[in-house]
């Protein structure tokens, strides 16, 4: 079965800033594959020097970024191990500046959080490749909204697009 796009009902509306990033007419099992040497492509042109940089004094360095990105893909993708195992209890909230604060991401080699990346990339596509037909729909709660295991791979796909955006056109 080709996981189809979510519909409305199936995150809170705050997240189809990420879902409506990602083409609906692939799979996005596919799309996440091949984000991933797209986006090791991409991080690999970024020098060690570059890897600090910031577009305003307020905003987080491009390693900041990237370790945002690694942090809330592993959160999203738990998200969905949790749901499609049939788990009910819901999940609690995450605060990305709460995250990217004790992260300390600029005093880690820029090579390893593209290191990462690859590893956490590839346990997600794992996780979505073999993911049971009927756990696509099965729906959970984290952060007070509800999410559908569907919902959320779309959501994994997407907040990379976002964030490699931002990138492209502020960092770089």
């Amino acid at each position: 079965m080709i996981p189809t796009p979510p519909d409305r009902t199936e995150a809170a509306e705050y997240y189809y800033t990420y879902i409506d990033q990602v083409p609906r007419d692939g799979d996005v099992r596919r799309i996440l594959e091949a984000q991933l040497d797209e986006t090791l492509a991409f991080f690999a042109g970024v020098s060690d020097e570059k890897s600090l940089h910031r577009y305003a004094p307020d905003k987080w360095s491009v390693r900041e970024v990237l370790a945002h990105i690694n942090d809330t893909e592993r959160l999203f993708t738990f998200r969905a191990f949790w749901f499609a195992r049939a788990f009910d209890t819901p999940l609690p909230s995450f605060d990305q500046n709460i995250a990217s604060a004790a992260a300390l991401a600029d005093a880690r080699a820029w090579r390893t959080h593209i290191d990462e990346f690859r590893a956490i990339r590839g346990a997600s596509v794992q996780l979505f490749n073999h993911m049971p037909d009927d756990a696509w729909s099965r729906r959970g709660i984290a952060s007070g909204n509800p999410f559908t295991v569907r919902a959320l791979a779309y959501m994994t796909a997407g907040h990379l697009m976002h964030h490699v955006k931002i990138l492209r056109e502020k960092y770089l």
